[in-house]
């Protein structure tokens, strides 16, 4: 008898009605599971055998009503049984038909270890959306960090998830935008393609917002430019403009400035990996020279009551990040294979040209020679070769949809600004500064005589390319009108004057709605979330 293993059962009988009654108890030894709770006093399962006491342990587990296992009026019979001794093994006690609600005790079964929520703790986890942190500078190791310290392991699944995430951070191939991208500004998704951020919502705002959003402070600054021209210059002096306009521009335009500038800073902070595909895309990395153009206006508008001169350090502190970047650039214009100017040529490559006739004018306006005419010189050639290029139409550049038609503007800006420049670096609106204002004036009317071409299409960042070329082109009317001074030229300067303002206030206030009422002026930016897998072959 000693040999045969100890075991203690309970079984269930059914009642008359034969309805089966669910397995709610279950009895196993405390040598199994000893964080189960004990139901039975200790003298009753003691159970004396050889000059020693043998223990048993019940565990019970009860459905979450109480009355649910005594609802259909059953009988339990509990048999309890030890080799054939300390109980009866032939006799069965029945119990009453009514469970006591007096001294009833309900334990629950232990949870998992590291879990609240047992079961459902899956289930929750499938709610909380991952796919952003591949986005993320640190990628949620904060959150993981607090996981591990509230006890919770990191599963393998994602462990392998976080290493495939920065596998394809280090090594995202650039020539992937052209195989996931379509269109002139590689901005809509392949149809074999897929992206790696969900497209059935809205991403958080700073995945949204774009380099493109400085092009609002292009507007605004030249046109602090643009009316400290008009208070100074000679041919417009009939007007009377007062410089507390230009003032008041310029104080905008840095308000408008620390306020886009602290938005995309703070997307650096939180969102790197976004800033990383943004600069790397072919045609996106163009708008990397619009907050340094930025900054040029602003020295050049500067008020007379806030700064007379300005030291000519600035100069050289602001043109670094144009050389650089340039060098980048034009290198791969002229070497690259997929980033080759005849494949990737688009009216929004004037940003990285237009940069050098800016510096030039700020350089010359502060007395340095040398300088200006080497960003001229290189701003000169290349534009030269970009014009050709945009105006040849190579079989590898598609054709501009209509949304995107106001950046044709971008054509007028270079010139304008070129004008400007040798003017400063000559000392007077000579042949060659009448030359290249010539060649902008043309390009702004053979655009503007084109109205159906800009009507019809939905409101976006985009238009703001009107604003900065149709500032340039005024500003360097006045230029012409001051060493041409006659009605026409005077008239001409001030039409396009209004003209420019017009535009740039009723830009800024359709901006501002679009922005804060209408909520729309920042999609969902797909180029910047291609994956980095290649796209699955089609069967034909």
């Amino acid at each position: 008898m000693d040999n045969r293993e100890n075991h203690v059962s309970i079984e269930l009988q059914e009642s008359a009605s034969a309805e089966p009654v669910p397995d709610l108890l279950k009895l196993i030894t405390s040598n199994e599971v000893v964080v189960f709770d004990t139901i039975m006093p200790e003298s009753e399962t003691s159970v004396p055998s050889n000059g020693h006491q043998r223990k048993f342990s019940i565990s019970i587990s009860m459905p979450s009503s109480p009355t649910g296992a005594a609802s259909a009026g059953t009988k339990n019979v509990l048999d309890v049984e030890d080799n054939g001794k300390g109980f009866n093994d032939s006799s069965s006690v029945e119990a009453p038909s009514k469970p006591k609600p007096k001294g009833d005790k309900f334990l629950s079964q232990p949870m998992p270890k590291g879990s609240v929520f047992g079961e459902a703790a899956p289930n929750i986890k499938k709610l909380k959306d991952k796919r952003f942190n591949s986005f993320k500078t640190w990628s949620g190791r904060l959150e993981r960090q607090l996981s591990n310290l509230r006890g919770r392991q990191e599963s393998e699944s994602e462990s392998e998830e976080e290493s495939t995430q920065n596998l394809g951070r280090e090594a995202f191939p650039v020539d992937r935008y052209f195989n996931a991208l379509e269109g002139p500004e590689l901005e809509t998704l392949r149809a074999s393609e897929e992206i790696v951020l969900p497209d059935d919502k809205t991403w958080p705002f700073l995945l949204r917002y774009p380099i493109s959003s400085f092009g609002i402070c292009l507007g605004v600054s030249s046109q602090a430019v643009m009316w400290k021209t008009l208070a100074t210059a000679t041919s417009t002096k009939f007007l009377h403009i007062s410089l507390t306009v230009n003032l008041i521009l310029w104080w905008i335009s840095i308000a408008l400035v620390a306020a886009v500038s602290s938005v995309y800073l703070t997307k650096v902070v939180l969102y790197l990996e976004a800033v990383r595909r943004e600069y790397y895309h072919p045609i996106r990395v163009n708008f990397f020279f619009a907050p340094w153009i930025v900054l040029l206006f602003l020295a050049l508008g500067v008020p007379p009551s806030v700064a007379t001169t300005l030291p000519v350090a600035l100069w050289y502190v602001l043109m670094t990040p144009f050389l650089f970047l340039e060098l980048k650039i034009y290198g791969q214009w002229m070497l690259g294979d997929q980033r080759r100017l005849s494949k990737v040529a688009n009216p929004t490559n004037h940003l990285s040209v237009v940069g050098n006739f800016v510096g030039a004018l700020l350089g010359a306006s502060m007395g340095l020679k040398e300088g200006p005419i080497f960003f001229f010189a290189v701003g000169l050639a290349h534009y030269t070769v970009l014009f050709v290029t945009l105006n040849q139409r190579l079989p590898t550049n598609e054709t501009l949809p209509k949304d995107l038609h106001p950046v044709f503007f971008l054509f007028v800006a270079a010139p304008s600004v070129a004008s400007m420049a040798w003017a400063n670096i000559q000392g007077s609106f000579d042949y060659g500064s009448r030359i290249t204002y010539f060649i902008a004036l043309f390009l702004y009317f053979s655009l503007a005589v084109r109205v159906n071409f800009f009507r019809g299409f939905k409101f976006s960042l985009a238009w703001w390319a009107y604003t900065f070329p149709m500032t340039s082109a005024a500003i360097a009317s006045m230029r012409y009108s001051s060493a041409v001074t006659s009605v026409l030229t005077q008239t001409l300067s001030v039409i396009l004057s209004v003209v420019a303002t017009l535009t740039v206030t009723a830009l800024l206030v359709t901006t501002i709605v679009h922005a804060f009422v209408l909520r729309d002026l920042f999609p969902n930016d797909i180029a910047i979330a291609i994956s980095d897998r290649k796209p699955k072959p089609q069967n034909r």
